[in-house]
């Protein structure tokens, strides 16, 4: 059964979404160094001191802050992968989408969100900010943070069970990888082979790596339109996971 908020708490939550709002705002205009409560209380036409009635410091506003755009984040992907499943049974039912598709458009979708929202994917894919643990288990940057990861990882996972690709053989690899391999893959919900660990963090490394280093400006040099390059770097992905065909 809903809970029915009283006025004081609507009132509460209505002004805490007004200052997350208006500290994106201020991000999107002058970066995370314009991010101070005291800013953001003149913005909104409060007193520094009456925002701390909401945020006990600029540390948790911003955790506040990176929680909801890394969940926004994460629906943007998840849509862009639901909209792959457009198929349907011959009685009407809905086929489940394919993984394969769903980690494409989920990947283009992280590439369009991060070039439309620069100053976004800075603050959560940025330096880190002294101060503030955004991938902390116990804070909501964190918890948001894991839920992004694990969309990618069900994917792969879901890939790998399905049908399953090549992953390096464990006896072959660099035993300090090994070690930290398995540490991981051990703390993860399905079990999968180390080596088809190694292959997701591949996945991610180059992913993240290709849109960051376009985000930031770093492949102007060479390419003014990065966008055949990151498909490029697409189809070879897909190689990996087994689905791609070599050029």
């Amino acid at each position: 059964m809903a809970t029915t908020l009283s006025r004081r708490d609507r009132v509460r939550a209505a002004t805490v979404t007004e200052i997350k709002d208006t500290a994106r705002r201020i991000l999107v205009a002058e970066g995370v160094d314009g991010l101070s409560l005291r800013a953001i209380a003149r913005e909104m036409g409060m007193t520094a001191p009456a925002l701390y009635r909401y945020f006990p410091s600029r540390e948790r506003l911003v955790e506040a802050l990176i929680a909801d755009l890394y969940d926004e984040l994460t629906a943007t992907l998840a849509a862009a992968g639901d909209s792959t499943d457009d198929a349907a049974g011959v009685a009407g039912a809905a086929v489940p989408a394919d993984p394969r598709a769903q980690i494409t458009a989920a990947s283009r979708a992280f590439r369009s969100w991060a070039l439309a929202h620069p100053r976004e994917f800075g603050l959560l894919f940025g330096s880190p900010i002294p101060g503030i643990d955004a991938h902390s288990d116990d804070s909501p940057a964190g918890l948001a943070s894991e839920r992004f990861g694990r969309l990618f990882g069900d994917l792969v996972a879901r890939i790998y069970l399905t049908d399953p690709f090549p992953v390096p053989a464990e006896d072959e690899m660099d035993p300090r990888l090994h070690r930290q391999l398995r540490a991981w893959c051990s703390a993860l919900p399905v079990e999968l082979p180390i080596g088809a660990g190694q292959v997701f963090l591949s996945y991610w490394i180059r992913l993240y790596g290709m849109v960051a280093m376009e985000v930031f400006g770093h492949l102007a040099f060479a390419l003014p339109d990065a966008e055949p390059m990151f498909e490029a770097e697409l189809r070879d992905l897909a190689v990996k996971l087994g689905f791609g065909t070599a050029t």
